[in-house]
């Protein structure tokens, strides 16, 4: 047996507002919040199934050094330019990190500007 993702870990000033926004994007639900403030989302199903949850960590800084990191997500019942709508009037807003216009995907930056890649494939919802 391998490993496999289980949940994703983001660092973050404002949790609530991540929360909103990515489970809005995802069609996640808040599966538990912290004493310290870190909320865990994820399907409705819960921790475990197919999906990896997302743990959104409270942090007032950066921490130097420390990777940022990386969400790629598919469309599930619309196609690209349809979801790249829904995603920029959720918060959503197109971020440059040297792209030249070519690529099958959107690089966008969520409400605190941490990058994420909107692909071009559709993906069959669970």
């Amino acid at each position: 047996m391998a490993c496999r993702i289980s949940e994703l870990v983001l660092g973050c000033r404002d949790p609530e507002a991540l929360a909103r926004f990515w489970c809005e994007v995802l069609d996640f639900v808040v599966l538990d919040r912290e004493g310290d403030g870190s909320i865990e989302i994820g399907p409705r199903e819960g921790f475990g199934g197919p999906q990896p949850t997302i743990i959104l960590s409270r942090r007032d800084a950066p921490e130097p050094g420390k990777p940022r990191l990386h969400i790629d997500v598919n469309a599930t019942d619309r196609d690209q330019d349809a979801e790249l709508e829904r995603l920029l009037k959720l918060g959503a807003r197109p971020a440059d990190i040297g792209q030249t216009g070519d690529e099958p995907w959107h690089v966008l930056a969520d409400p605190e500007g941490n990058e994420f890649c909107l692909l071009r494939a559709r993906l069959a919802p669970l």
